[in-house]
């Protein structure tokens, strides 16, 4: 299966010479640029084998490793994870971007993903039906097949160079895909507004001591008029009001989860 992802160049009549040429070769058309998960999760939905690969078509994922990757599945690995080796290579804004992403997202989500493993892998009919059993629409599919926990295995290679063009996965797509698999995979960023509420208790508490210690000195005069009072009352509402909002994006994001499934 090749899967046009809405290109505005001449893809779509050189996948069709493939197709007329090779009966095997069938050709998924996207009415337009739904973005690369969507691509993918469209190839893998009318996948039918036993065993499905899924690859870009830049020529970065080598597909002499194909053999490799039919002899782990016949080992009993219904996962076969491509993983990217960069060292070596120079650093680079999008590297370092994404060795902090793969940080993050292993600190404060309970599913762990591999650095450099991205979308380069073979699945069993076991676990590409297990996919397609959840059809959630903002997709981080490396996070949703690392969840899964069927047996996998890592399979290393060196990214070759593009076979032509530049890539158009711009930093804004790239952020898009870190925020969607923050949020799809962790709650985390729900208990900001609990720990930011408890912060301005903390504040409360401290200007309360400080307020006091004039009071125990005797330099009350030196305290300006409702400057005390009015500090003490905002830094209890927000602090109130932080936490409420806390709770509540806890409950949402319990709801977010069950909705998922």
């Amino acid at each position: 299966y090749y899967v046009n992802d809405g290109s505005a160049d001449d893809t779509a009549k050189c996948l069709a010479t493939l197709a007329e040429a090779d009966r095997r070769i069938t050709v998924l058309e996207l009415a337009r640029n739904f973005g690369h998960q969507a691509a993918l999760t469209a190839g893998l939905d009318a996948s039918c084998g036993d065993f499905v690969i899924t690859m870009d078509g830049d020529g970065q994922h080598p597909p002499e490793m194909i053999p490799q990757m039919i002899e782990l599945f016949k080992q009993g690995y219904d996962i076969v994870q491509a993983q990217r080796i960069e060292e070596g290579e120079r650093a680079s804004f999008k590297k370092m971007t994404s060795a902090a992403f793969y940080a993050l997202i292993n600190r404060i989500s309970g599913t762990h993903i591999e650095p450099g493993a991205a979308d380069f892998r073979g699945m069993s009919r076991q676990t590409v039906e297990a996919l397609k059993s959840m059809p959630e629409y903002h997709r981080f599919l490396r996070g949703m097949i690392s969840w899964m926990g069927y047996r996998s295995v890592i399979l290393p290679y060196h990214e070759p160079s593009r076979v032509a063009g530049q890539s158009k996965y711009s930093f804004a797509k790239m952020f898009r895909l870190a925020m969607d698999a923050i949020f799809s995979f962790s709650l985390m960023p729900l208990y900001i507004g609990l720990s930011a509420g408890g912060l301005f208790f903390c504040l409360a508490v401290l200007e309360i001591m400080y307020v006091l210690s004039f009071w125990v000195t005797g330099r009350t005069s030196n305290l300006a008029p409702g400057w005390s009072s009015l500090m003490f009352v905002i830094l209890i509402v927000s602090g109130i009001l932080m936490i409420l909002l806390g709770f509540i994006g806890v409950y949402v994001g319990y709801i977010f989860q069950e909705v998922k499934r």
